[in-house]
């Protein structure tokens, strides 16, 4: 069966990379549109004491931007005076100087702002006040430090995807013999990576289905985290299934020295049990994503269905 489809595709090569260019790119276009932060508060509770205080939190006109505040650690001076100067920073909704929060001529001011300080607005507010240069103040807080943090990592994150793909292009152009094997193989693994990104960006931060599958509204941001653990799995998943396919392939055409010959019999003897071995991890995370979280859930569907996609498109 596995060679009648593969002999089918060979056939219709063009129409079958037309149609499943069309699905990458869609997937691709919606990775781009990724925001990074936590998840939305309406996401991650619909019901209990959290819900109804967040529903009167929103009902009050405050809004959810004193979930996640800044602080501003005031080395000396007046912290009133800094509270009144981060006040005024575009953003920022409140500032707060508790008495108690004082020591040895230092002090904590509370910066409330206007949006959630892990969403994308509430990191812009962060650099808004940051780039104030407020006198004898450093801002911090556990947002601040999530934002920092999204810059460290996500500052080399490209450097690392490069070093990563340069080393497999050249451990597999020595096991192949060929440079258009192993780039070809580099290429579709981070398409299939971007693809995974992409599935996710839809179902859950745009939130096309996970209303729908786990009763979860649209995060309107993926875990900080999330596309770092995506890569590190789906990159050696997806390479073991190249490997073990195109060497297949690579015997059948030294033997044969038939391109479509070594397409057919590359498929045919490993499509069983490639495909088998990716549905068990398919249902592995299907069970995975009816554990509570969201972040579980966000974790199983990009995995699972990012396996998926790399078992049959790619």
């Amino acid at each position: 069966a596995w060679s009648a489809w593969a002999r089918i595709i060979v056939r219709h090569r063009y129409l079958a990379a037309i149609a499943s260019t069309a699905v990458l790119a869609a997937l691709v276009v919606a990775a781009s549109q990724i925001q990074l932060g936590n998840p939305q508060a309406d996401s991650l509770a619909q019901n209990g004491p959290a819900r109804v205080g967040l529903e009167q939190l929103k009902d009050s006109g405050i809004g959810t931007g004193p979930l996640s505040p800044f602080e501003a650690l005031v080395h000396s001076g007046n912290p009133d005076a800094v509270a009144a100067a981060i006040a005024n920073v575009d953003g920022v909704q409140n500032t707060a100087t508790p008495t108690d929060w004082r020591r040895k001529g230092t002090a904590i001011v509370t910066v409330i702002p206007t949006a959630d300080g892990n969403s994308a607005a509430g990191r812009a507010t962060l650099e808004r006040i940051r780039a104030a240069k407020i006198e004898n103040a450093t801002v911090g807080g556990e947002a601040a430090q999530s934002a920092d943090f999204l810059d460290a990592v996500y500052g080399n994150f490209p450097l690392m995807i490069l070093a990563i793909s340069v080393l497999t292009f050249i451990l597999l152009a020595r096991a192949f013999r060929s440079i258009i094997l192993p780039l070809k193989a580099v290429l579709l693994n981070l398409l299939s990576v971007a693809a995974a990104w992409g599935l996710t960006v839809l179902v859950w931060q745009d939130g096309f289905g996970s209303n729908a599958i786990w009763g979860i509204e649209a995060t309107q941001a993926i875990n900080v985290e999330m596309p770092i653990v995506i890569f590190a799995f789906l990159f050696g998943i997806s390479m073991d299934y190249q490997v073990f396919i195109i060497s297949r392939m690579r015997e059948a055409y030294d033997r044969t020295g038939s391109t479509e010959t070594a397409v057919v019999e590359g498929i045919g003897r490993t499509g069983r049990l490639v495909t088998s071995a990716a549905l068990i991890l398919f249902l592995a995370f299907v069970a995975f994503s009816a554990s509570p979280g969201t972040e579980a859930k966000m974790f199983a569907t990009a995995l699972g269905g990012g396996i998926l996609i790399d078992a049959t498109i790619i």
